[in-house]
């Protein structure tokens, strides 16, 4: 009786349709205030939310955006280092799981930062051009990995993409673009002896991950990458916001024509209304960045299908490619799988892979979306693609806010819960009869076990329509597509922690690779070294080779420094010949206890045992050489060879020079421990040889 004069008291259709909006809210039939499909903007249609029409699978209004792919990179900064050094089989098998169609994660896009000497989140890169009058097209690992991926999968789409610039570059200046004509040529010139020197097509060039872009040296770069013959070259900019790049595309034609792809970064599944205006195709061209635990495969998940859903993005590529470094630098995990024990042929092929393989391995660049995606009702998303030859792919998650959280930008809270989805295919898919699905599950509880890219039996069309229970947290694939596949190896071998006793003597006359074995570079960059001066014991050495402050990304530190083994290191002997090149100003030295790396190396603290070519020595608490614990005179000089000897143990150290003990004294209560390092005292020549750690803890 309430209800009913509830219900006539209310005048006019608008007051009625709010009372019923609000009963079909109460009865769970409609999405709460904080779901997708509200959060969005989408607002279904009154008939959809009575009957649960089936969402529509249809080519006939036309097809969406071509899609790109999915990727992962490889740099931003040296998070694939400690890969190389991975014995076989086990590097065959992580470039499998990462790169081979029908295997794992099958990826279509691989990028890579073009190194420029500086800091870049978690190392450094080396540059191809460390000065105006160097080349070397062999440094540093990422032709390497292009090579790998390519051998894998020759279609894989290959980018390349700058962090920091050698310091020449700017002619003294902390800025890439004082010389245009200079930087491209830079770029281009990488780009050329990817081809010349490993038979590398790059199909994408980015600007300066990050940071401002110059209108100006976007079309600079454009004009010499045509005057080189290298038309088929796409330009993403700016690999940073959507604005302001798209705004000065909308008022600079000739800017608009210089660029093919707009990329953005971590952009919440959302694109602005100025880029769509562009008609350019739009990217993710950086996003995930998270732990790569259930949650950060729920992120994964969330995003591959609402960055197109949301965003018209049509490529996702996710940083980083393989978590490859020490975990303790920052981002530790934060890859799509994990390989960080190249001692003990320990990784594990995390959640993220078999995400990306629900996509990857049942569409491929070239595909198009159907304009028939979006929201599902309670929350989660689907995403349709076709090769136009009849091949259909459904991808469809329904991720809960707290399972999918990724490490930025915050995410609005959101309601997901059970319900059964109807999709009715018609146009080119009415004739279709059965498709083959794959599933997902993460535990939702403490104890459950997550279900990772299982094969289902096939699902049969009836009358059209496919009809699924959806819980929480779930991923499906149906698919036309037959050739996936869940590739696996032998389980790898156990973690084990950095090898106590560790001895480099770098005596290596073609070495595979330009950087030594599980030193992690973190400001300068050291590469192996043949020494035609030198005869015997130092013929062949470790040599620090940046001269000259890069332009940076990050806030590399004033000293040069290479660390190593194991962060939980308390107590250590270390043992390193040097060689000062320097006169009078130069200086080394060799450190315990190293607390910090990547992007925060400036601020590192630790046990340092500087030597100095003015004949001086000191024993410091920090990398700046702030807290000074003792200095004094010592018998050294540049171009000659000395032994350091750091002995760290308990609250006391000695320091030992060529057998002689300068200092005994005692130390500091921070840190208590971390890694081992080698360094320069600035951006200078200086060599390191039969290098020796025992740690006795």
């Amino acid at each position: 009786m309430v209800a009913y004069k509830l219900w006539t008291s209310l005048r006019g259709a608008k007051g009625r349709l709010f009372l019923l909006l609000l009963l079909l809210l109460l009865l769970g039939l409609l999405p709460g205030p904080h779901h997708p499909a509200w959060v969005f903007g989408f607002r279904p249609p009154l008939k959809r939310l009575l009957h649960r029409d089936p969402y529509v699978l249809d080519d006939v209004p036309g097809l969406g955006r071509v899609f790109d792919g999915i990727g992962g990179l490889s740099g931003g900064g040296a998070t694939s280092r400690l890969l190389v050094n991975y014995p076989e089989p086990y590097r065959s098998e992580i470039l499998d799981y990462l790169f081979k169609p029908n295997f794992g994660a099958s990826l279509h896009i691989l990028k890579v930062e073009i190194g420029g000497d500086g800091q870049t989140t978690d190392g450094t890169e080396p540059s191809h051009m460390h000065y105006a009058d160097d080349k070397n097209y062999f440094r540093g690992y990422e032709w390497w990995l292009m090579k790998e991926a390519k051998k894998r999968n020759p279609n894989i789409k290959l980018v390349g993409l700058p962090w920091s610039f050698p310091g020449w570059i700017g002619d003294g200046q902390n800025w890439p673009y004082v010389m245009p004509h200079v930087t491209a040529l830079y770029v281009v010139s990488w780009i050329l002896g990817a081809k010349q020197y490993h038979d590398l097509d790059i199909d994408y060039i980015g600007i300066w991950n990050e940071r401002a872009f110059d209108s100006e040296y976007v079309k600079v770069l454009r004009k010499i990458l045509y005057q080189y013959g290298l038309n088929r070259v796409k330009i993403i900019a700016s690999d940073y916001l959507w604005q302001p790049i798209s705004f000065s595309m909308l008022h600079d034609r000739e800017l608009m024509e210089a660029i093919d792809v707009i990329g953005a970064h971590y952009p919440g599944t959302h694109t602005v209304a100025a880029a769509l205006a562009t008609n350019k195709i739009l990217w993710s061209s950086e996003d995930y960045s998270t732990f790569n635990d259930e949650v950060g495969g729920g992120c994964w998940a969330r995003i591959l299908n609402q960055n197109y859903v949301n965003g018209n993005m049509s490529a996702t590529i996710a940083w980083n490619l393989v978590a490859s470094y020490y975990q303790q630098l920052p981002f530790g995990r934060d890859g799509l799988m994990t390989a960080q024990e190249p001692w003990s042929g320990h990784y594990v092929v995390e959640s993220p892979v078999w995400i990306s393989a629900h996509t990857t391995q049942f569409a491929q660049p070239g595909w198009q979306y159907l304009k028939t995606v979006g929201h599902l009702l309670d929350g989660g998303s689907y995403v349709a693609l076709t090769d136009g030859l009849g091949n259909l792919t459904v991808i469809i998650e329904t991720m809960t806010h707290k399972h999918s959280k990724c490490i930025r930008p915050p995410l609005p809270f959101f309601r997901v819960s059970e319900q059964t989805a109807s999709f009715t295919l018609k146009g080119s898919f009415k004739e279709l009869r059965t498709l083959q699905v794959w599933y997902s599950k993460f535990g939702s509880q403490a104890g459950n076990t997550s279900v990772l890219f299982k094969q289902l039996p096939p699902l049969k069309i009836t009358n059209g329509t496919v009809t699924l229970k959806l819980g929480v947290d779930e991923v499906y694939t149906l698919t036309t597509i037959t050739t996936g596949q869940k590739g696996s190896y032998p389980i790898p071998p156990v973690s084990q922690p950095f090898p106590t006793s560790y001895k480099d003597d770098f005596n290596i006359r073609n070495p595979p690779f330009s950087e030594a074995p599980n030193f992690a570079d973190q400001t300068g960059v050291f590469e192996y070294f043949t020494n035609v001066e030198q005869v015997g014991d130092h013929a062949f050495t470790l040599r620090q080779v940046v001269t000259e402050r890069p332009i940076t990304w990050a806030f590399d530190a004033d000293q040069t420094i290479s660390i190593i083994g194991d962060y939980n290191w308390k107590n250590l002997i270390i043992n390193c010949d040097v060689y000062i090149e320097t006169p009078s100003v130069g200086g080394v030295f060799v450190a315990g206890r190293v607390n910090k790396g990547g992007s925060v190396i400036r601020s590192a603290f630790g046990i340092f045992f500087w030597v100095f070519a003015d004949g001086s020595y000191q024993v410091t608490n920090d990398l700046a050489r702030s807290f000074i614990m003792k200095k004094g005179s010592a018998d050294v000089k540049a171009r000659k060879w000395y032994t350091l000897t750091l002995n760290i143990k308990g609250s006391s150290v000695d320091v030992i020079l060529d057998n002689w003990l300068l200092w005994k004294g005692n130390l500091p209560s921070y840190p208590q421990n971390g890694w081992a390092a080698i360094g320069t005292r600035s951006f200078e020549f200086a060599q390191f040889d039969n290098f020796h750690i025992e740690a006795t803890d």
